[in-house]
């Protein structure tokens, strides 16, 4: 029987009871039926019987006994095949286990570190911790390479076989070896894995401000209403404008993602999908937004993927906010989910999905207007901490890309006296 599930977006993997629960940007919605493997059809490949050969002389000839285990190598075939076509990030083969741990994010509750990762070169990397996760407390950021887990040497090893090492049940530990981007060194991590309940919604206002800043970590089920009630709560407060955080948010459903940019728009397009015969299919902005009149800006970095660039792109495009921050990371597919016959299930790209002005994001990213990074160490505050902060100790926290979001609502134009001295010209990167 087909369901009625899609995935959109990056696919980075997640150590959920690993480190995140599938991710980057996984969108499931209402519009694509979901394919069954047993439709799929029965014709053989031309090359099947090579590889028949091939899993013949693993089976006997290979010296380590232990390793040559039918799954392992099934598994390890289909992910070649995956890896062939070229698709990193997004096409995916995912196993029992990873299948039910994304199906467990998208409700928003699963066991694990709570980081995003990718494969990058030899590495694999971590692209954004979770808002208070474990990985978070442990120092995890952006950027951070994998070397080892649990001692074992990950260089060259795959995003699955990683997952397969990190994963394990709450209140149990694991030991990252970690390499710094910044420098080069190397340190370990030991990390308590733990029940994590996604809070994807959250805000504050900035201190010493009439500015808002919404956060949104992911786009898990009702989060396009809890970002209503948010704006709501605010309009209460007479606040006049609102930051809109997608820093390291890598994605979730696509219904939410056309939800959430609906407050901030009242007509128009949210994204366009393209698929393999080059038709284009509008997909609309829903009415009764709440904040379509309300002065905003939003945050963007390279751990924004998938639904965070749905909802940046549609706003930029209709010019309705200004972007700050950093290039996204460059999701652009939608996925088909095919369930296998074991519980299994690939992940496969059959429709690409553009901007409402037809911009082409995959592998490229959304661009911000203004080009700010944060310094070396700095962290982006969260509305948890701004909401114990004195305008003091929120300015000398040094979060350049919310302090510059908030400066340009507030500030004639965007340009206030101290420019000068916290943002050295547009489009600069701050070091």
């Amino acid at each position: 029987m087909k369901s009625k599930l899609r995935y959109i977006g990056v696919v980075l993997l997640v150590l959920s009871v690993f480190i995140f629960g599938l991710a980057g940007g996984v969108l499931l919605d209402r519009y694509v039926n979901v394919a069954n493997a047993a439709s799929v059809g029965a014709d053989t490949p031309p090359n099947t019987e090579l590889l028949l050969q091939a899993w013949r002389i693993i089976d006997r000839n290979f010296v380590d006994r232990d390793a040559v285990e039918s799954n392992r190598l099934t598994y390890g075939a289909i992910s070649g095949m995956v890896d062939a076509l070229g698709d990193t990030g997004h096409t995916t083969f995912l196993s029992p286990e990873m299948l039910k741990q994304h199906q467990n994010y998208t409700r928003g509750e699963f066991e694990g570190i709570g980081a995003q990762v990718e494969k990058k070169g030899d590495y694999v990397i971590i692209t954004a911790p979770m808002d208070d996760s474990p990985a978070l407390k442990a120092g995890l950021k952006p950027g951070d390479a994998i070397l080892k887990v649990n001692g074992e040497d990950m260089t060259g090893k795959s995003v699955e076989y990683a997952i397969e090492k990190i994963i394990g049940p709450a209140g149990t530990q694991v030991t990252l070896t970690i390499i710094d981007p910044d420098d080069g060194s190397q340190r370990e991590v030991t990390i308590t894995r733990a029940k994590i309940k996604v809070n994807d919604v959250s805000w504050a206002q900035v201190p010493g401000t009439t500015i808002g800043v919404v956060r949104i970590s992911g786009f898990s089920d009702g989060i396009g209403a809890q970002v209503k009630s948010a704006l709501e709560e605010m309009k209460a407060q007479k606040l006049t404008g609102v930051v809109l955080d997608l820093r390291n948010n890598p994605g979730g459903l696509l219904s939410e993602a056309v939800t959430t940019t609906s407050q901030f728009l009242d007509k128009g397009n949210v994204l366009l999908e393209k698929d393999a015969q080059g038709r284009i299919q509008e997909v609309k902005v829903e009415a009764g937004g709440v904040a379509a009149d309300l002065p905003m800006t939003v945050l963007i970095n390279y751990g924004s993927a998938s639904a965070s660039e749905i909802v940046s792109g549609a706003l930029q495009d209709a010019n309705r906010a200004k972007l700050f921050g950093e290039t996204t990371f460059g999701t652009g597919t939608v996925l088909n989910t095919f369930p296998m016959s074991d519980g299994s299930a690939l992940l496969l790209a059959t429709l690409e999905w553009l901007t409402p002005n037809g911009r082409v994001i995959w592998h490229q990213g959304i661009q911000p207007d203004d080009k700010v990074s944060l310094p070396a160490g700095v962290a982006p505050l969260t509305p948890a901490q701004l909401k114990t902060m004195t305008p003091q100790v929120y300015n000398a926290a040094r979060d350049l890309q919310l302090q510059h979001a908030v400066d340009w609502l507030t500030c004639p134009n965007g340009k206030c006296a101290t420019d000068a001295v916290k943002f050295p010209g547009k489009d600069q990167v701050i070091p």
